[in-house]
């Protein structure tokens, strides 16, 4: 009869639940320790958070920002080690651990007595990620380390060295890892576990992709980090409207990397042939210098004349095909609002002029052979098959599918983690400063409801497989979300695109933002914000990237009384002469949020060569008053509500409600 009532009372939904639970845990005894170790948890220091955005597939300053974890490292070494150590050789060892491999090859050729080099280094190494460690359960450390070396890694790590009973048995540790030539191996094992441990998650806060050359190997090393989370930018976006399918996706792809001359990531990268693009563009744009369409290199002599060339005609074809294609999505969708950007027939091509919202601009360049001034947006017959190519080669290349379904299964247009609400570009506002409410695909959306909206319709557009009748409105969205003028990825009224190639005078290119842009100093608007989001404004921050802090100019990235911090410092060569700097990091560790800025980035090998690092500096925007522990963080609440879970199904079985697996009840006694 009791055991009766106890199931009337728990529910059959949660008696179905404890059941489920009983299977990981079939014994009290199981259940409590597991109780016991989550309450443990709950009393560590809170993880590292590592926020960056806006990398443009510059690969190398982002993977070095990654490696040295934007100083946390180098602060650790410098705490350890304080005056004990010189300068010298605390840039030595921070590059040691940043390029363990690389470095070591250096110093075997310099080092005349490698043996005692390689004692030092490992107790040092040690040090520090015994360091690193204590803040994790040992559980989670052995799973971070290499499975042939767990059981010396974990003596070593969990040794107190000044135990004289085990201080011998570890000195001779580390002179048989020497003595049997494994010294080398555990240098680099060491070195990565310390890189491994010195972040606990990694926020990317938009735009992975384009201008720098290598945002495929950003993703190669995205996908193989053990904790990531991102929120797309309007880079992103584009390339997962192009791997879906949409034709003007495919089309500003190809445009924006022959425009900075990576087109050798679409075929090295992606395995995309742009062949028939090149092809193309030889033929029709036979006679023509496409002086406009220049790709912009870091240095003059990256490609040769004669291959510049080439790459100006291909930008030139396919930033026409561009136009023509959008035009497509905008007929499709007059809600966009965005018939204003259609501007081929607007063109004089007698006079070679253009008519841009009243006023009248000559053309820089009014060559257009395939445009028919009479029907100035339809393909021609080349123009449809070779989009139709390359359409296909997008849809085929299995590493870009593979890059784009790790951003739809890691990423989103916003995330709430730990009191910090993430998103890359705005929350469309009003002039008033209230939610903009925004009508699209026959809803009428604002704030978090309307980001959820454009988040659900950008999954179903990859998640089905790409079928224009069923699925072309879902990928006419992910345009929209490109450069749409209520997208909060764009965050403004139009992309001057057009103007910009074919229009000399500055004023036509001005591109207004959205008022979230003159809003999002205002302590306010900012609450207002974190409130839509469920978060409590008082303890909370906005984390922004997309438009890049001028600080040459004076503008603090701290905005709002420190409700919100903008992020995008020029990560991108191309955006530091007007930043001024090389980009901000953020890091919220134990003790609170310090924001990072940091240098320009010579190369991979001069970090190496010259042991440089990039930061400029750090600055410490909130402390804690007392460390923040585990139970105060968004894991803590999930580990709370499973230890709730767990008392519970602990009365279940000693109620009788749920019977113990007698097997493993006798293994334990």
């Amino acid at each position: 009869m009791v055991a009766k009532g106890i199931r009337s009372l728990t529910g059959k939904h949660e008696l179905k639940y404890l059941k489920l639970l009983s299977s990981k845990y079939p014994t009290i005894d199981e259940a409590s320790t597991e109780i016991i170790n989550l309450r443990a948890i709950l009393d560590l220091p809170k993880g590292t958070e590592h926020f960056l955005t806006d990398i443009h597939g510059e690969n190398e300053p982002f993977e070095h920002v990654l490696k040295n974890a934007s100083g946390v490292i180098k602060s650790e070494i410098e705490h350890i080690f304080g005056n004990s150590l010189a300068q010298r050789d605390k840039k030595i060892l921070a590059t040691l651990i940043y390029y363990p491999e690389q470095k070591l090859d250096m110093i075997l050729k310099q080092e005349k007595n490698i043996d005692d080099w390689y004692k030092i280094t490992l107790y040092r190494l040690i040090d520090i990620c015994r360091s690193f460690s204590s803040k994790y359960t040992r559980s989670k450390v052995r799973k971070a380390m290499p499975k042939n070396f767990v059981y010396i890694l974990e003596e070593l790590l969990h040794i107190n060295v000044g135990d004289l009973d085990k201080s011998e048995y570890y000195k001779e540790i580390v002179s048989t890892i020497i003595d049997i030539g494994r010294a080398r191996e555990f240098v680099v094992v060491l070195s990565n576990l310390i890189q491994r441990l010195a972040i606990d998650r990694v926020h990317i806060i938009g735009d992975i992709y384009d201008r720098g050359p290598g945002s495929d190997k950003i993703m190669n090393t995205l996908i193989n980090y053990h904790s990531v989370d991102i929120q797309w930018g309007n880079h992103d976006i584009l390339w997962m409207g192009a791997a879906c399918g949409c034709d003007a996706c495919i089309a500003t792809v190809l445009r924006i990397c022959a425009r900075y001359g990576n087109l050798n990531m679409i075929e090295d990268g992606y395995g995309i042939s742009i062949l028939p693009l090149a092809t193309f563009a030889m033929e029709a744009y036979r006679n023509d210098p496409c002086d406009n369409f220049l790709p912009k290199f870091e240095s003059e002599d990256h490609f040769d004349s004669k291959e510049t060339k080439l790459i100006a005609k291909m930008h030139k074809a396919i930033t026409v095909i561009q136009f023509k294609l959008e035009e497509q999505i905008v007929a499709r969708h007059p809600e966009y609002g965005m018939q204003d950007r259609l501007l081929l027939d607007k063109i004089n091509y007698k006079e070679s002029t253009v008519n841009l919202n009243g006023n009248r601009y000559h053309l820089a360049d009014a060559y257009l052979p395939t445009v028919d001034p009479t029907n100035p947006y339809r393909l021609t017959k080349e123009e449809a098959e070779l989009v139709q190519k390359l359409r296909y080669s997008f849809l085929n290349s299995e590493k870009l599918i593979k890059h784009v379904k790790f951003l739809f299964s890691e990423g989103s247009l916003y995330f709430t983690y730990n009191s910090n609400l993430l998103y890359h570009g705005c929350i469309p506002l009003n002039e008033d400063g209230t939610f903009k409410k925004v009508n699209l695909m026959g809803r009428e959306l604002s704030g978090k409801q309307y980001l959820d909206f454009l988040d659900a319709s950008a999954r179903i557009c990859f998640f089905r497989n790409y079928d224009v009748k069923e699925n072309q409105a879902d990928c006419d969205l992910l345009w929209y979300l490109w450069c749409g003028n209520h997208s909060p990825l764009f965050g403004k009224k139009k992309m001057a695109t057009f103007e910009s190639y074919f229009i000399r005078e500055s004023e036509s290119r001005v591109e207004p933002k959205d008022p979230y842009y003159l809003f999002r100093n205002n302590e306010d608007i900012c609450k207002n914000i974190l409130a839509e989001f469920g978060l409590d404004p008082e303890q909370s921050h906005i984390i922004n990237g997309h438009v890049p802090v001028e600080k040459k100019n004076g503008e603090n990235p701290i905005k709002a009384n420190g409700k919100l911090i903008v992020i995008d410092g020029g990560f991108s060569n191309a955006y530091q002469d007007i930043t001024g700097t090389a980009g901000y990091t953020l890091i919220y560790d134990s003790f609170g949020l310090t924001l990072v800025s940091h240098e320009h980035f010579k190369s991979t090998e001069a970090a190496i060569r010259e042991e440089t690092d990039i930061l400029s500096s750090r600055e410490v925007l909130e402390r804690a008053a007392s460390r923040i522990r585990v139970r105060n963080s968004d894991t803590g609440a999930r580990i709370e509500g499973q230890i709730r879970d767990l008392k519970r199904l602990l009365s279940a079985y000693r109620k009788g409600v749920i019977k113990e697996e007698v097997k493993s009840r006798n293994a334990s006694h």
